[in-house]
């Protein structure tokens, strides 16, 4: 049972009305080890059957909670095992059916998003990852709720660089396909380093092997709670405000195991676990980079982004971890650009730059996370840029992702407008110099010495 009191209660009552405070996401994770068949359309007649036996209620629940204790609900997700791991085919057309599969059943049960239509490829190919990866443009681009990761990379395998190369010319056809809309499709793809298991976030959402049956995950999420209490204390120290910022996160994670407890028990599902993570929207006041100014910066991207970063990402885990002991997905502070529209605005103004995006990845919660690049780029450059963001995570042993979008037909400084929680953002520029005989080379960059952990 969880114990919230009087004065929590009245608490969380104000950081709902007036401060943004919201469960960003319940999402259901299914394994669907038993759907595998030999015929393709087979197995996607029981994936199909199997989402809405068991997300049928979880839009219902979602409503029956939001309207029990007035904390708004977001969005309502399901996670699949990798659908490469279950459906054994080398064709990328037995793929996208099954991508259609998925898209017909979330429509159905009402979810926005269902995420798996992933492949695992740190360490090399199956014939089913290398044809999952081949269907990607046009599973994603012929879909409306269909979300994909790739895992390319990890401590203990190294960085597989063909696989990165093979994901920019993925992301790039992505772009061109859905260029009518911004180039919107890449918005729900991301390759990973050390993806999670458990992550509630799309669109890199899974269920891992490790999983149960069924699970229930929930993002709390709290930006402009943790702004207000920072722009609050203006003469507080550091080691102050990263006290008062563990206290803020502790009492926003009681509410997600509030509901994730509550929801799992309705859905007769195993609760999963509850992410910290601080993820903005584009309203006003929801924002990180509005809890960088609050801390004293003029705006992100000022000499002491990176370390107030890390400051705040510590602090929220630390927090978080005090109110739950079911701590997972990515857990930290987000720093998507399009999400976030004073992230968005630094960008813009030259203040912010993908170099300082990326040296502020080592210390957050993802990586380089909704970044609009040209749509001219190359594919070499894309990759590079990709594979700095694995190494990052590879070396620092934590999860880091790129989601970029290239802007089909964009150039630098042009804004892209993606709409609803995906937000606007300005064509950022990606440095000029020359890659092609690096990234020519193939193969792995192999595992760290850090991987040697036995």
């Amino acid at each position: 049972m969880v114990f919230i009191t009087a004065e929590e209660i009245l608490e969380t009552v104000s950081m709902i009305r007036s401060e943004n405070l919201d469960v960003r996401a319940i999402t259901m994770g299914i394994s669907l080890d038993d759907c595998a068949e030999r015929e393709v359309r087979r197995t996607a007649e029981r994936i199909h059957a199997k989402v809405v036996r068991r997300a049928g209620r979880l839009v219902d629940v979602a409503h029956e909670l939001q309207e029990k204790y007035g904390i708004p609900i977001v969005n309502r997700r399901v996670s699949l095992t990798p659908i490469a791991e279950v459906v054994g085919s080398d064709d990328p057309a037995d793929l996208v059916e099954v991508a259609h599969a998925l898209d017909a059943a979330a429509e159905e049960v009402g979810i926005d998003f269902i995420g798996g239509f992933s492949a695992l490829v740190q360490k090399g190919f199956t014939r089913s990852d290398a044809a999952l990866i081949e269907a990607i443009p046009e599973a994603i681009g012929g879909t409306g709720r269909v979300c994909s990761s790739v895992n390319v990379a990890s401590t203990r395998a190294g960085i597989n660089m063909d696989a990165v190369v093979r994901m920019a010319d993925v992301v790039l056809a992505l772009a061109k396909r859905t260029a009518a809309h911004d180039s919107i499709g890449c918005a729900k793809l991301v390759v990973f380093c050390n993806v999670p298991e458990d992550n509630p976030f799309m669109a890199g959402a899974l269920h891992g092997s490790g999983e149960p049956e069924v699970s229930i995950n929930v993002a709390i999420s709290g930006p402009g709670v943790v702004r207000t209490m920072v722009a609050n204390h203006p003469d507080a120290s550091l080691i102050e405000l990263a006290d008062l910022i563990k206290r803020t996160t502790f009492k926003i994670t009681r509410v997600g195991e509030l509901v994730a407890r509550e929801a799992s028990q309705m859905l007769d599902a195993q609760m999963g676990i509850i992410d910290l993570s601080l993820a903005p929207t584009p309203a006003v006041g929801d924002s990180i980079a509005e809890i960088l100014q609050a801390m004293g910066l003029e705006q992100p991207g000022a000499p002491g982004t990176t370390a107030a970063l890390a400051m705040l990402n510590d602090a929220v885990k630390k927090g978080g971890t005090m109110a739950t002991s079911s701590t997972g997905g990515l857990s930290g502070a987000f720093i998507p650009v399009s999400e976030d529209a004073a992230m968005a605005r630094a960008a813009a103004s030259g203040a912010l730059t993908i170099e300082k995006l990326e040296a502020m990845t080592a210390v957050c919660s993802l990586g380089l996370d909704m970044i609009v690049v040209p749509g001219d780029i190359s594919r070499n450059a894309l990759a590079g840029v990709i594979a700095d963001v694995m190494a990052i995570g590879m070396i620092n042993s934590k999860t880091t992702g790129a989601r970029l979008i290239p802007a089909y037909g964009k150039q630098v400084g042009e804004w892209v407008k993606l709409g609803g929680l995906f937000g606007e953002a300005p064509v950022m520029p990606v440095s000029a110099a020359g890659n092609d005989a690096f990234v020519g080379r193939g193969g792995r960059i192999p595992a760290p010495l850090q991987s040697l952990t036995n």
